[in-house]
C-alpha cells in the first residue's frame, strides 16, 4: 500500500459512529492522524446529503461523500482538477447520481402496500416524532434523515417471513432493496460498492496514481463496498453479526464495536 495513494470509505452508524449514541469521540485522533496523512476519509452511508453536511462539520471532514447506500456521490469543488465525469453541480457541490428519484420508489411503495396491510411504515408516513423513535435521533436530526433525494427506508413490522415476502415483492417490481442496520432501503440498481469503484477510477484518472481502497462498515447493506474494495474491514456491532463476505484475502474484523473498532483495525493497517 505504501506506493499507493490510500482512500478511506467509511459506514457511518455502527461503524464511525457508535450505533447507540452516535459518538465518535473514540475515532477523532485517529481521523486527526488520516488527515495529517493527507488520506481522504470518504463518508459512505445511508444517510441524506443534508445529513452529511451536518456531519461534515462535527466531524472537521472536507472532502466528497457517498449518500443513500450509493445512490449519490457529492465532491466538492477543487477536490478534483477536473470536473468529475458524469457529474452535475448541485447545491455547492459535483453530483454524480446512480439512479431514479425518491417519488420513483414511493409510487412503487404504492403499489405493494395493499399486500402487505400494517406491516410495514416509511419515512414519508412518520412524523418527525416517529424517526425519533425509531432511530435514536433527536429531532434535528430526524428532519434531516427524512429529507431523502433517491430512496425511502422502510421500517419493517411484521414477521420475519413476511419481510421475505415483501423483499420477493418489491425486486420484481424493480427495487433494489437493502438492509441496513434498523431499515430496508427501498432504491434501483446502486450501490456502496459501485459508488465506490466510479470514485476510485476517477481518481486514478484525474490523478494518474494507483489507488488502494479501505472500505469500512458493519451491516449487510456494506458488503457491496466492503467487497468491493481492496480492503475490507468489519466493524463487530452489539447488535448483529459481521456481514459475510465472498472475499477471504485482506479481510479484517475488528474486536471492538463501533468507533472503537473503526480506531483498532485502521491503526492497525495505517499507523503501525
Amino acid at each position: 500500500m505504501s506506493n499507493a495513494k490510500t482512500l478511506i470509505f467509511t459506514d457511518m452508524d455502527g461503524t464511525l459512529l457508535d450505533h447507540n449514541t452516535y459518538s465518535f469521540a473514540a475515532a477523532e485522533p485517529t481521523l486527526k492522524k488520516l488527515e495529517g496523512a493527507n488520506i481522504p476519509v470518504i463518508p459512505t452511508t445511508s444517510k441524506t446529503f443534508v445529513e452529511l453536511l451536518a456531519l461534515h462539520q462535527t466531524l472537521s471532514l472536507n472532502g466528497p461523500f457517498i449518500v443513500e447506500n450509493g445512490a449519490a456521490a457529492y465532491i466538492p469543488h477543487g477536490f478534483f482538477k477536473k470536473k468529475p465525469a458524469g457529474t452535475v453541480w448541485q447545491d455547492g457541490f459535483w453530483c454524480k447520481s446512480f439512479t431514479s428519484s425518491k417519488m420513483y420508489w414511493l409510487k412503487l411503495l404504492e403499489k405493494v402496500k395493499p399486500d402487505f396491510q400494517d406491516e410495514f411504515t416509511h419515512f414519508s408516513e412518520m412524523t418527525i416524532e416517529d424517526i425519533c423513535e425509531a432511530t435514536g435521533l433527536d429531532a434535528a436530526d430526524a428532519t434531516r434523515a427524512a429529507q431523502r433525494q433517491f430512496g425511502e427506508p422502510v421500517l419493517w413490522k411484521g414477521s420475519d417471513e413476511r419481510k421475505e415476502a415483501f423483499i420477493k415483492s418489491v425486486t420484481e417490481r424493480g427495487a433494489y432493496p437493502l438492509e441496513g442496520g434498523r431499515f430496508i432501503h427501498i432504491s434501483g440498481d446502486c450501490n456502496k460498492g459501485a459508488a465506490l469503484e466510479w470514485f476510485v477510477d476517477e481518481y486514478r484518472r484525474q490523478s494518474n496514481e494507483d489507488v488502494s481502497s479501505i472500505a469500512l462498515g458493519d451491516g449487510k447493506n456494506d458488503i457491496a463496498m466492503l467487497e468491493a474494495a481492496n480492503i475490507a474491514v468489519r466493524i463487530a456491532s452489539p447488535s448483529h453479526p459481521p456481514p459475510p463476505l465472498q472475499k477471504e484475502e485482506n479481510v479484517y474484523t475488528s474486536t471492538l464495536h463501533g468507533p472503537e473498532g473503526w480506531t483498532e483495525v485502521l491503526t492497525q493497517l495505517l499507523f503501525k
